[in-house]
């Protein structure tokens, strides 16, 4: 298979969805499904692993702000959201209309902020794209960033959910395009980056099992609703800084 540029083949995808829906249907499905729904369960996890109104969340792959507009009714402090794609930064910061707030656009690997000052720093559906070097990387970015104590709060792609098969076959379907990766991280894996980066493994929940509560019903895009536990359909992993 030949390499993907993946920054490339985002921004490239972001601008054909761009070129099928009116501008607001485009921002949001240039990030997958369940825009609302998904965004207001990610914030439900972020609160379910202690997460205060005054603490600072860095989410890397902010895409174009599911996850930042719920939690803009909830949270009071600091946020830093990035993406590679500055189209979807652009909505992600229009959407939110927090002027306290930052969006960026990503530059290489590294997260634009000081050593020890956040309480959170998320990857949702981030790590399902990156080589697990990257996400190594990432990983350790975010333990520099991280206030002691602070978690990191991750969603990923794995072999031992029978549902996320699906994703596997549809890489071997799309063969040589050239499109987005989709990334399978074991928990094998997991347990030794943690090991090597000095992280403590506070939970790992399966995608397909209920595991967040969630504060309000949230609707489906196919009407379903979901109430009293939910989840993300990837599986989710909590880490903390020593």
């Amino acid at each position: 298979m030949k390499k993907v540029d993946l920054r490339r083949s985002y921004r490239d995808f972001v601008q054909s969805v761009k070129h099928q829906y009116e501008p607001d249907q485009a921002m949001q499905r240039a990030i997958g499904a369940e825009f609302d729904a998904f965004g207001v369960i990610e914030r439900d996890l972020l609160i379910q692993y202690g997460l205060q109104p005054d603490d600072y969340v860095i989410d890397i792959g902010c895409g174009s702000g599911r996850l930042a507009k719920p939690l803009a009714h909830y949270l009071r402090g600091r946020y830093l959201g990035i993406d590679i794609v500055p189209d979807l930064v652009d909505y992600a910061r229009s959407l939110v209309g927090r002027p306290d707030w930052r969006f960026e656009v990503a530059e290489g690997l590294t997260i634009p902020e000081q050593d020890n000052q956040a309480n959170i720093v998320c990857f949702f559906s981030v790590f399902t794209h990156l080589l697990h070097e990257h996400s190594f990387i990432y990983l350790r970015e975010a333990r520099r960033v991280l206030k002691p104590g602070g978690k990191i709060i991750f969603s990923f792609l794995d072999f031992a959910i029978p549902c996320h098969w699906d994703v596997f076959e549809a890489n071997l379907a799309a063969g040589s395009a050239d499109h987005p990766l989709n990334t399978f991280v074991s928990r094998d894996a997991i347990k030794v980056w943690c090991q090597h980066l000095d992280l403590e493994i506070e939970a790992m929940h399966d995608g397909d099992a209920p595991h967040i509560p969630l504060q309000h019903a949230v609707t489906l895009d196919d009407g379903r609703i979901m109430e009293g536990i939910g989840n993300l359909g990837q599986s989710v992993c909590v880490l903390v800084k020593r």
